[in-house]
């Protein structure tokens, strides 16, 4: 279909509204992705900030930029660029959190906490809101009161549905509302529909999911019916075409995520030719220089001083073996979980690390060294073909100078923080300690029900023939007394290896713990085991134990 190319009007402005968060945030993966884990993620902030910033400048528009506080806090040279460059800043809540599941206290405190760091951030005064999720209805107009008691001047969170504002269909444009003597403005995205039935217009995943030609004729269809502005509005991860993949992202979630990236920019690009736009504030006659209401904290932090604390701690040496195995994509986000896990372990750890490369045949070995090459704590190893996981661990515990060490797995997706639990147990006499998803008080979240179906039916198998009762056999996640598996010699390499090293030290009557753990589903990149493969794999070793043991039987009864 030809879409009739219109030119810019020079009278008329609309709104354009845009949301600053990362790619991870979002609606569709904030299910995946708990707020405790964000740091890990390679932040695309900065670059996709700046390219909406000049995509912008190149067409004359002004927008107001609704920034997630826990971004302003982490990164506020992002934020002080926005203002510096022309235009609003605007709170989108510190966490990405809908409203609907917060309490009416703990949304004030977000509130608040937003405005804070965003008021550090840009000097400014903050006096505009948008909900980080979701969207404002007839039931949640408590949330426009609390705005407006707390010196909020706007709000631009009601994004109707279908009739959800049908008893009072006023509120689906720009209008004032009133909390006893105080006002509050909203300016609700726009959508399109007839009499009470509306259907979401303003842009974002509705511009990437409709045709092109449908959209462009609804805002056009807009322009010319209603006086009120169109309120457009995109995130600003939806101008970055390399987005990294969730791999645990189910297949809806990675529709509403990824479809049609590459297209958003030129999507974009039309109205901004064809439209003119501003901000909020402007739209509103606000003083975009105001002063924030109160003095901001200072940003200087009291840090206690974990020395001090810790003159009577004795700092146990250990060594934590990473094997890697064409993890290219996961080095950013295990680097960052690193840095979290030696802040949970330097009071009472000397930490160093050996990372193994099993012989990647992508830039493991490259970004390896980028990442951690020139820090001393870390050591690099490397195999010159793929031998296995096992065996890439058996490298690194041989190689260690410590009694005590610790493997974790690439993909973190067991957290290594747990090791601060994990470590206490390796006592006098222990051999290993392993992690347990399985045990009683440990927990699996984002496996398929198959997987963890088979895996739970091998762990009873191996209890039946082992003497040492687990309720986890198949873990990597372990903390080692280096003396007594350096000999270990299994006849496997690869993940049935890591089982076997445990059958090993069953055999020769070692004790073994384990420690109840959490293991999440693998967020970037993909697993490297084949799950048929190795379940075969684990029968074959569970017959061979058997096998060995009806032997020495016979043996016995034979002397």
């Amino acid at each position: 279909m030809n879409i009739p190319e219109t030119t810019v009007e020079e009278s008329r402005k609309h709104l354009l509204t845009v949301a600053v968060e990362d790619y991870f945030h979002s609606a569709a993966l904030n299910p995946l992705i708990p707020s405790h884990h964000w740091k890990r993620f390679e932040s695309r902030v900065p670059d996709n900030t700046r390219r909406a910033l000049d995509m912008l400048e190149r067409h004359g528009a002004r927008a107001t930029f609704f920034v997630l506080g826990w971004i302003a806090e982490q990164m506020p040279e992002v934020v002080r660029e926005i203002v510096d460059r022309g235009h609003e800043v605007a709170s989108k809540g510190y966490l990405h959190e809908p409203l609907q599941q917060m309490t009416r206290r703990e949304f004030r405190d977000d509130l608040l906490r937003a405005r804070d760091v965003l008021e550090r951030a840009t000097g400014r005064a903050i006096v505009g809101h948008r909900v980080a999720q979701g969207s404002i209805g007839l039931d949640d107009l408590w949330a426009l009161d609390t705005m407006a008691a707390n010196g909020f001047v706007y709000d631009s969170s009601m994004y109707p549905r279908f009739r959800s504002i049908a008893s009072q269909p006023w509120r689906r444009f720009p209008h004032v509302h009133r909390s006893g003597d105080l006002e509050l403005h909203e300016l609700p995205l726009s959508t399109w529909g007839f009499d009470e039935w509306l259907l979401p217009a303003a842009g974002g995943n509705v511009f990437r999911q409709l045709p092109e030609s449908l959209m462009r004729r609804l805002v056009e269809s807009w322009n010319r019916t209603y006086d009120a502005p169109f309120n457009m509005h995109f995130h600003v991860w939806e101008i970055d075409p390399e987005l990294p993949r969730i791999t645990s992202a189910g297949w809806f979630a990675h529709v509403r995520q990824y479809r049609n990236l590459r297209r958003m920019p030129d999507v974009l690009r039309h109205y901004l030719e064809t439209y003119r736009f501003q901000s909020i504030a402007s739209y509103l006659d606000l003083d975009p220089n105001r002063p924030p209401r109160v003095t901001a904290r200072c940003d200087a932090l009291v840090r206690t001083n974990s020395a001090a604390q810790s003159d009577d701690t004795t700092h146990e040496p250990i060594t934590i073996v990473i094997p890697c195995f064409n993890e290219e994509l996961v080095l950013p986000y295990l680097n960052n979980t690193l840095h979290d896990l030696e802040d949970s372990l330097r009071d009472h750890y000397n930490v160093r690390f050996i990372m193994v490369d099993d012989g990647s045949n992508d830039a493991t070995w490259r970004d390896l060294d980028r990442l951690f090459g020139d820090r001393p704590e870390f050591e690099l190893m490397r195999h010159e073909r793929n031998q296995g996981v096992a065996a890439a661990i058996l490298t690194g515990i041989r190689h260690a100078k410590t009694d005590i060490v610790c493997s974790i797995d690439c993909d973190c997706t067991y957290d290594p923080r747990q090791l601060s639990a994990m470590l206490p147990l390796l006592e006098d006499g222990v051999a290993m300690v392993t992690a347990s998803p399985y045990h009683p008080l440990g927990e699996v979240r984002g496996v398929p029900h198959w997987r963890l179906f088979l895996s739970r039916t091998l762990s009873v198998l191996y209890r039946h023939i082992l003497r040492t009762q687990l309720a986890t056999y198949s873990s990597c996640f372990r903390v080692y007394d280096r003396k007594r598996v350096t000999d270990l010699q299994p006849k496997d390499s690869g993940f049935l290896g890591v089982t076997e090293m445990l059958v090993l030290l069953d055999s020769r009557g070692e004790r073994v713990e384990e420690c109840p753990a959490v293991l999440e589903v693998r967020m970037l990149g993909h697993s490297k085991m084949k799950t048929l493969s190795t379940i075969a794999q684990h029968l074959g070793l569970i017959g061979r134990v058997l096998a060995d043991r009806m032997l020495t039987r016979s043996a016995q009864a034979g002397d």
